[in-house]
């Protein structure tokens, strides 16, 4: 059994992209900048806001943090948007969520520019994903089709299970998985709450994704010899023993199902850090993508 080190590989990537930065820098051009919305005090948002704060940092990308009281009303929300919308000098920015309640989530995510949606969340980028164009991918399917490729593993022609539909993780890597090249050409099944005999479907797969937030819903009995798992949940279980008062769990029976994997994901440092290190990738795509239609604009005001 191999562990799919996701701290370890984020930490590849992060060197990657700070070289490519200093390339950026050496040219002279204009370094990326990533910036983040997030609404209210939510403790897992915040944290997870302040970790792409720090990644920025030590890539060399700039980095913006809006901040908005849980009071916001939704047209505020929209009209800060469309400022980071019309502001050239940032690349990519993403809208932090949850929520809160008198705010309509779909409707600020298609608020965002698609060319600026680095979250990939946006019907534009998720309808040419879908075709196989160029798009944003969400960055957590993004950061396991990364794993999936790093460590080799063969995906064409076998049985790959989704569980879990979210558009955030179950929906998008059902369609990537399917898609031709690699890691893709897998025949898919996904699977949700509504699921008959799900035991029957997994202990058939080659590859099982797992995105539900049920701490160890995934059992050894479940899969067969060699599969390989990738665990997308985490949970926060009370635990009096623990130093923090709970433990951290995935949606995978790690100790039982390890034992019967080729390769599995661990929970936390799984897919976890690879969620940050993606989402700067598609910031760097971002800023790519805008210097060549800055050049092909300019080029046509020539003509």
């Amino acid at each position: 059994m191999i562990i799919l080190d996701g701290k370890k590989t984020s930490n590849d990537i992060k060197d990657e992209i700070a070289a490519e930065v200093e390339k950026i820098k050496k040219r002279g051009e204009k370094v990326p900048h990533l910036a983040a919305i997030i609404v209210g005090n939510d403790g897992a948002s915040l944290t997870y806001v302040n970790a792409k704060v720090k990644s920025c940092k030590r890539v060399g990308f700039q980095s913006s943090l809006y901040r908005l009281p849980n009071t916001v009303s939704e047209l505020e929300l929209l009209d800060k948007i469309e400022e980071l919308n019309q502001n050239d000098d940032i690349d990519g920015f993403i809208v932090q969520l949850p929520l809160p309640p008198q705010i309509d989530t779909q409707k600020v995510l298609n608020a965002v520019d698609p060319d600026k949606d680095v979250d990939g969340f946006h019907p534009t980028n998720f309808g040419k994903m879908a075709l196989d164009m160029t798009s944003f991918i969400p960055a957590t399917p993004f950061g396991i089709l990364e794993l999936l490729e790093r460590y080799d593993i063969p995906t064409k022609g076998k049985h790959t299970v989704v569980i879990g539909r979210s558009y955030i993780v179950g929906r998008p890597m059902s369609i990537l998985m399917g898609r031709s090249g690699f890691p893709g050409n897998s025949t898919v099944t996904l699977t949700h709450e509504f699921t008959k005999n799900i035991t029957q479907i997994t202990s058939q797969a080659d590859i099982i994704i797992i995105a539900v937030g049920i701490p160890d819903f995934l059992k050894a009995e479940m899969i067969k010899d060699d599969a390989v798992i990738i665990d997308v949940g985490i949970t926060r279980v009370p635990n009096d023993e623990a130093e923090k008062g709970y433990v951290i769990k995935g949606d995978v029976d790690f100790d039982n199902v390890s034992k019967r994997a080729s390769y599995i994901t661990p929970v936390p440092g799984g897919v976890g850090p690879m969620t940050v290190s993606m989402l700067l990738k598609n910031t760097l795509l971002a800023t790519e993508r805008h210097k060549k239609r800055a050049k092909e604009n300019s080029k046509a005001r020539t003509v």
